[in-house]
C-alpha cells in the first residue's frame, strides 16, 4: 500500500507522540540522523536538536551538509568547514559544535591518514581521483558516512546530530556505502586491477596478452590519458580499496546500532509524506531504528470554529450591492442614483465633493483612493483569507491522516509554521521548543 491508498478517513486515534526531549535525554542516544526529502527543514531541525540537546547538558556536535551561510550566522559563527567549531553563547553546562562536511578535503583526509607520504601524493595529485572525490555520485554521501563514523571513533561528543545530504532520494544516505563497495568491486576496477595484482613480467606479458584489446577499447572510449590516469588510481588506491569497505560496512552497522535514533523529517504535503512513508518503510527493511516522524512547517489557525464554507458565505454576503446599514445611514454601495447623497447634490453643500466622471475618482461608497477601502471590504478580505488557511489546514489533516493510515505505529510531532527564516540562536530555540511541546501535550494525559 502506498499513501495515495492509505484511507483519507480521519483516525479514531491519534499517532502516538515523539517525545523529543526524552530522547535527547537519554544518554543512550548517542547518534541522531535527519533525514527526509529535500526542502523539508532538516538542516535547521537538525540544528534546532542539537541545540537543544546541549542547553539540556549533552556536549553535540551538529554535521551539516548544507553549505548555506544563514545556518552559520545563526548559531553565531563566521562560517562552517571539515572541523568541529564551538557554538558560543549556549545556555547550561552543556556544548554545542558545528561543522559542515568537505566532501573532497574528507576523502583527502582519508588518503592522507591510510596511505604513505609518497603513495599519497600520487593519488592526491592523479587528475581521476581529483574528479571521483569532488564530484562522482555517492561520494557525498559515502564521505558524510565516513565523517560520521570518525566523529564517533573519537568519543569526544556524547551526541552526534547528522544532516543527511540533500539529494532527489532521501535512500541515497543508506545506499551510498553498499554503492561505492560496488564500484570498487566491479568488473572495470578488477580489471584495472589485474596488472598491479600479477606484477613482474608475467603481469606485462598477461597484460600484453590478454588485456590489449580490451584497454584498446577503453582507450577509444575514455580517452588514452584518462584511461592511464584511471590505472594510475586504481594501482595507487589498491591497498585502500579494503579499507573503505571495511569502514562503509562498519558506519552501516553503526546506524543500525541501538544507540542510534533516525528522525524522519517532511513538511505536511503529498510529495514530502509519500517520501516519508517509502523511508520509513526502508528503514524497517533496513533494521534501522526509528525514533519517529517529525512534521515540520505545519500550519495553525486561532479561529478554527470558523469553518471556510462559513467564511465564504460571510464574505459573500458583505460584497452583495443591496447590503445597506440603515441605522448609520450609508447608502446602498449598489446605489449610483442622483438621490439626496449622490455627488452631484453634494457639489453645491458646504463640503463640496467633486462629481466622479469629472476627476476620475470614486465616490466614497465605491471606496476611492485617498480613503482606502470601507470595513466591510476589508472584514471580506480578511475572512477570505481565513477560508483559504481553513482549506490548506484541511489538505495538511487529509495528508496526514492519510500518512497515520499507513502507518499507525510511526510516533510523530508536529511543528507549527513560523512566520519567517530563522537567523539566529533564539529562532532555533523556538523551533526546538515546538519540537518538543507537540509531543508532551499529544502525551498529557
Amino acid at each position: 500500500m502506498t499513501l495515495d491508498d492509505a484511507a483519507p478517513e480521519p483516525l479514531d486515534e491519534t499517532p502516538p507522540a515523539l517525545g523529543v526531549d526524552a530522547l535527547l535525554d537519554d544518554p543512550g542516544t548517542r547518534i541522531v540522523v535527519c533525514c527526509g526529502s529535500g526542502g523539508v527543514g532538516k538542516t535547521t531541525t537538525a540544528a534546532a536538536l542539537g541545540l537543544r540537546a546541549a542547553e539540556r547538558g549533552r556536549k553535540v556536535v551538529v554535521l551539516t551538509i548544507d553549505p548555506a551561510r544563514r545556518l552559520a550566522q545563526s548559531m553565531g559563527i563566521d562560517e562552517l568547514d571539515n572541523t568541529p567549531r564551538r557554538v558560543p553563547d549556549i545556555k547550561g553546562e552543556g556544548e554545542l559544535h558545528a561543522m559542515m562536511l568537505d566532501m573532497k578535503r574528507t576523502f583527502d583526509e582519508i588518503v592522507e591518514a591510510h596511505a604513505d607520504g609518497e603513495r599519497a601524493a600520487a593519488i592526491l595529485n592523479n587528475p581521476f581521483y581529483q574528479s571521483l572525490s569532488a564530484g562522482f555520485a555517492g561520494t557525498q554521501e559515502y564521505m558524510a558516512m565516513e565523517k560520521l563514523g570518525q566523529l564517533r571513533s573519537r568519543e569526544e561528543w556524547d551526541l552526534i546530530v547528522v544532516d543527511t545530504p540533500p539529494s532527489r532520494s532521501a535512500l541515497d544516505f543508506l545506499d551510498a556505502p553498499k554503492r561505492l563497495g560496488s564500484f570498487l568491486d566491479g568488473r572495470l576496477i578488477r580489471v584495472l586491477m589485474a596488472p598491479a595484482k600479477v606484477g613482474g613480467r608475467a603481469g606485462m606479458k598477461f597484460l600484453n596478452a590478454g588485456m590489449s584489446m580490451m584497454t584498446g577499447a577503453l582507450g577509444k572510449l575514455l580517452g588514452g590519458q584518462l584511461l592511464r590516469d584511471v590505472q594510475t588510481f586504481v594501482a595507487a588506491m589498491d591497498t585502500m580499496f579494503g579499507g573503505f569497505r571495511t569502514r562503509a560496512d562498519a558506519t552501516y552497522r553503526l546506524l543500525q546500532a541501538p544507540g542510534t535514533a533516525f528522525l524522519v523529517v517532511a513538511a505536511p504535503e503529498r510529495d514530502a509524506l509519500r517520501e516519508a512513508a517509502y523511508f520509513v518503510e526502508r528503514l524497517a527493511a533496513e533494521d534501522m531504528p526509528l525514533a519517529g516522524l517529525v512534521l515540520n512547517r505545519v500550519h495553525t489557525s486561532g479561529a478554527a470554529q470558523l469553518s471556510a464554507r462559513r467564511a465564504l458565505a460571510a464574505a459573500e454576503n458583505l460584497s452583495e450591492a443591496g447590503i445597506v446599514d440603515l441605522e448609520d445611514g450609508k447608502a446602498d454601495r449598489g446605489d449610483t442614483g442622483s438621490g439626496a447623497n449622490s455627488p452631484a447634490e453634494q457639489a453645491g453643500s458646504d463640503d463640496p465633493v467633486p462629481a466622479a466622471g469629472a476627476t476620475g475618482t470614486a465616490t466614497e461608497d465605491q471606496g476611492s483612493p485617498a480613503e482606502g477601502p470601507s470595513v466591510d471590504e476589508i472584514t471580506a478580505g480578511l475572512l477570505r483569507l481565513h477560508a483559504e488557511r481553513m482549506e490548506l489546514l484541511a489538505r495538511e489533516q487529509h495528508t496526514r491522516d492519510r500518512f497515520a493510515a499507513l502507518h499507525p505505529e510511526v510516533a510523530v510531532t508536529e511543528v507549527a509554521a513560523l512566520p519567517g527564516d530563522v537567523h539566529d540562536l533564539d529562532g532555533l530555540r523556538t523551533i526546538g521548543e515546538r519540537l518538543a511541546a507537540s509531543g508532551a501535550e499529544e502525551a498529557a494525559p
